[in-house]
């Protein structure tokens, strides 16, 4: 079958064009052809205009899949993943456990910003943390040098390794070659970057810290890592705005299963709440302008819902393969089956009315995961707070989970707001916890749920619920798709 999308331009649609919470975004209406060219194309010259305006309709022809046996999970214990260590920075703190309990409580994270003067802002509230220390992880030095993203990405580091009993001595016994980083963010050292430009506008360019560059590059939190640690394994970033941490799940599996590391410290960080980054998603339209309340600014799939929340911290998992986890008798939390990643194809910062891509990252991720969808009984959402985002995603979800009776379905981001590129990672925290506890946190603000979301969303009250397998959705500006899945460990 074919799936048909329209679309007014690939880069910026015209005034009346909608971001997912249902306001404008950029004035331009295509961009034009730009001059004649010779273009060769199958070895043929033709002459003619070259338009980077995307065709107005656009068909997609979407495969049914094959007839095919019940899907078998990997079980080569080299090539299967489990996660033996947690580390978070967080509004809740830097504790996985206390992380999570908040998240249980329905308690809100969400407060009025005070880190720069946001008087003037129209939106001046966030999932701003407070009183981080680095104490025990960062010397003094550089954590003042530090930008707050390097900062969140070290701590959550370092917890996730002592979390998996990977501590300085225990590394030190080991072949450091087999170890990888891949810590990706979505916007990088925002305040190194801010300020740099800074200095170079009021001061000239001699008044640049030479820091700036260094601080500012979206690899340095990997890079930072491993500098502290040694690890000498695999070692970049991704950014793939907020899908950047499922990105990396995927990708730092994939080095696993090739047999290129035996364990992989993974996931997102970031440090947007500042004015350059309020600013941006101000001038985007995207967030929230419920100043007056704060607290219930996220409202996933409440009817009343006007953007997101803007917040900040990182998530970082240990993944290990089976065989070296048990050899070196770790302790294992979860195990992960599979991931997959897609692209809408279609605008910047809209979903694909159809939901294809959306609805076959999850296909795709239950596929490399050897599930059914019949298996899947929790979706821990992207649920943003946006108009459209929220349903497109629930409507992809019941594109491929045709019987949803038994699933359990959350936004995090309710009480943390958005974390940008650490979201994925913060979230994956909560679904391992979910899975670990079998208590799944409430999705908050639910006053008014959308008549359409008939998935019970977990509204305001947390549930017991036993998680037989879980996934993840994160989907960033550009059409990034991304989806993990997790299950309790089982030898």
């Amino acid at each position: 079958m074919a799936a048909a999308t329209c679309s007014s331009g690939l880069i910026f649609k015209s005034r009346d064009s909608r971001i997912g919470n249902g306001v404008s975004l950029f004035q331009y209406n295509g961009l034009k052809a730009v001059g004649v060219k010779q273009v060769v194309a199958n070895g043929v010259k033709t002459h003619g205009s070259i338009s980077t305006s995307a065709p107005k309709c656009r068909s997609v022809k979407a495969m049914a899949s094959p007839t095919v046996s019940a899907p078998k999970r990997e079980t080569d214990p080299k090539k299967r993943i489990v996660i033996t260590g947690m580390g978070v920075v967080s509004v809740f703190g830097n504790d996985v456990d206390t992380f999570y309990e908040k998240l249980l409580e329905g308690t809100s994270g969400i407060t009025l910003i005070d880190r720069f003067d946001a008087s003037t802002f129209s939106v001046r509230f966030a999932g701003q943390i407070r009183d981080f220390s680095s104490a025990g992880y960062i010397d003094g030095k550089n954590d003042r040098r530090l930008d707050d993203c390097w900062r969140y990405c070290l701590v959550a580091g370092r917890k996730a390794l002592d979390d998996a009993s990977l501590g300085p001595e225990v590394l030190e016994t080991m072949d450091k070659s087999r170890i990888g980083v891949l810590v990706g963010s979505g916007m990088g050292g925002l305040t190194a970057f801010s300020n740099g430009v800074e200095a170079l506008i009021q001061k000239g360019y001699k008044k640049i810290t030479p820091f700036f560059i260094p601080y500012s590059i979206t690899n340095m939190g990997s890079a930072l890592l491993a500098i502290d640690t040694g690890l000498m394994g695999p070692n970049y970033s991704i950014s793939t705005a907020c899908a950047t941490a499922n990105y990396c799940f995927y990708a730092a599996a994939n080095h696993i299963r090739r047999g290129e590391a035996d364990v992989m410290v993974v996931g997102g960080t970031e440090a947007a709440v500042n004015a350059t980054g309020v600013g941006g998603f101000i001038a985007c339209r995207a967030l929230s302008q419920r100043n007056d309340e704060p607290h219930r600014a996220s409202r996933p799939w409440d009817k009343n819902r006007d953007g997101f929340v803007i917040g900040e911290g990182s998530g970082v998992l240990i993944m290990e393969s089976l065989e070296h986890a048990m050899k070196r008798g770790a302790n294992i939390v979860a195990e992960y089956l599979g991931g997959a990643i897609t692209c809408d194809a279609h605008h910047m910062t809209d979903p694909r009315k159809d939901g294809l891509g959306v609805s076959s990252c999850i296909t795709k991720s239950l596929e490399d995961a050897g599930v059914s969808p019949e298996e899947v009984n929790y979706v821990n959402a992207h649920a943003t707070s946006t108009l459209a985002g929220d349903l497109a995603e629930f409507n992809a979800i019941k594109t491929v989970f045709k019987d949803t009776s038994e699933i359990k379905m959350n936004g995090t981001k309710s009480m943390i707001g958005h974390g940008l590129g650490a979201a994925g990672g913060l979230e994956a925290i909560a679904t391992i916890k979910a899975i670990n506890t079998g208590w799944v946190h409430p999705t908050i603000n639910q006053d008014d749920l959308e008549p359409s979301v008939t998935i019970d969303t977990v509204p305001n009250v947390k549930k017991q619920h036993e998680i037989n397998v879980g996934i993840s959705n994160s989907f960033g500006f550009g059409g990034h798709n991304s989806v993990v899945v997790f299950a309790p460990f089982k030898p």
